[in-house]
């Protein structure tokens, strides 16, 4: 109760959720004895699989006795999830301690709820200047709150595709736009660049840093996977090859993360042993992508059928979540709920094959799209309804032995499902 009650006041000390400025937070930071300059990170920016990416390089740290800070966003369940110090979330009572104490100092300043809580992130990494921290960039990452290092470790540009477009301005709504905000301000250091959706968008990368002197490292150009038998799959780069088991989490595409993940660690010199990037993988977990519910009020109604959750919600996603499905012999059940500021047409229509899709509200979301509304967006597909909620949802759909169901849209979604579980 006393963190929601301080989160609620975060809410309230500026206007607008997002305002793009590293102004604030540079004032804040100030006043808290600049913390940003007193760690080690390794900075994730892209617009797909930075969390997964991050979750790889965790449990292979974490495998070679390294202790971690970590900081993603948005949070799928709990705002505690956002706060990981010494390989541990804060609990609670911390958190709030730790609201309070920057809160105080901030002094009741106009700043935004991402801002103040990427301040407060910063001023409890710097009381373990021994620790990795892998930081997830936020909203395009040039102007973003987590862009006020002065130098880092390395900085990871994972996929990048078209997404938030309605924080471009008219007539810069291109993926030409979005490579320049998320890598033209990338420090000099070592950047390793993630398998990408188009040779264009590579291109696009490679502009754009060309007189960045950090080292760089390419997808298939410095490292590489190939599939292999038996559970098991081949990544290679200069230091050598790995026969590698199959990661914890599900996901053919899930592979190119975890290599670009595999190169950062190798590249950095953690003194990281083979084994422990093996054994790491076989224990990533992945909060709401592409997570399978095994348990729970949601398993128990889909009975003995395949239940899976994922937090995907732009054209790439949903392109990487297809080749997914594809794989798998069986009926896809999907159940959409989606943001209001999405392409839900063009989200939608990389999906193939599917036996049904019910669109759904998103509870305690009101910048959502209405479940009903969304329905009349995708009428052109077939077998498209609308149920107001998830139970009504499951109960419409005609099961049948080995289907599979799929709720999927949005990160919101995928928590609020989770809670529901």
């Amino acid at each position: 109760m006393k963190l929601q009650k301080i989160l609620s006041r975060f809410l309230k000390l500026h206007p607008k959720e997002i305002d793009l400025s590293l102004d604030r937070i540079k004032v804040l930071c100030e006043k808290l004895g600049n913390p940003q300059d007193q760690i080690k990170a390794i900075s994730v920016v892209g617009t797909n699989g930075k969390h997964s990416t991050i979750n790889a390089i965790f449990s292979i740290l974490k495998e070679a006795k390294i202790k971690c800070n970590v900081y993603t966003s948005p949070h799928i369940q709990r705002i505690n999830e956002r706060f990981v110090f010494n390989n541990q979330e804060l609990n609670d009572e911390k958190l709030a301690n730790l609201f309070e104490e920057v809160e105080k100092i901030n002094d009741n300043q106009e700043i935004t709820f991402f801002e103040i809580l990427s301040a407060c992130y910063f001023y409890k990494a710097a009381k373990y200047p021994n620790n990795i921290n892998l930081i997830e960039a936020g909203l395009f990452h040039r102007f973003d709150a987590t862009n006020i290092l002065k130098n880092n470790l390395a900085s990871i540009v994972c996929s990048i595709s078209k997404d938030h477009l309605d924080w471009l301005p008219k007539g810069q709504q291109t993926i030409e736009k979005i490579v320049f905000e998320k890598t033209s301000s990338l420090l000099n250091s070592n950047i390793i660049i993630s398998k990408q959706n188009s040779i264009e968008t590579t291109d696009l990368i490679k502009k754009t840093i060309k007189k960045n002197s950090s080292k760089k490292l390419y997808f298939n150009e410095d490292f590489s996977f190939s599939d292999g038998e038996n559970d098991f799959f081949y990544y290679e780069d200069k230091f050598g090859g790995l026969k590698l088991p199959t990661p914890s989490i599900l996901g053919q595409f899930q592979l190119e993360n975890i290599s670009t993940a595999i190169a950062t660690v190798r590249l950095l010199d953690f003194n990281i042993k083979d084994d422990d990037i093996k054994n790491g993988l076989t224990k990533i977990k992945s909060l709401g992508r592409l997570q399978e519910i095994k348990s729970g009020k949601l398993k128990t109604l889909v009975k003995n059928n395949q239940l899976i959750i994922d937090g995907s919600h732009n054209e790439d996603g949903a392109r990487v979540l297809n080749e997914y499905l594809q794989t798998l012999d069986c009926r896809k059940h999907v159940i959409l709920g989606m943001m209001a500021n999405k392409n839900h047409e063009k989200y939608i229509s990389h999906f193939k094959d599917i036996s049904s899709l019910t669109t759904i509200d998103i509870p305690n979301q009101p910048n959502a799209i209405n479940g009903e509304e969304l329905k009349e967006k995708l009428k052109n597909i077939q077998n498209v309804k609308y149920k107001r909620n998830i139970e009504q949802a499951v109960k419409s759909i005609p099961l049948k032995e080995n289907d599979l169901i799929i709720i999927t849209g949005s990160l919101y979604l995928a928590g609020e499902m989770l809670n529901l579980n």
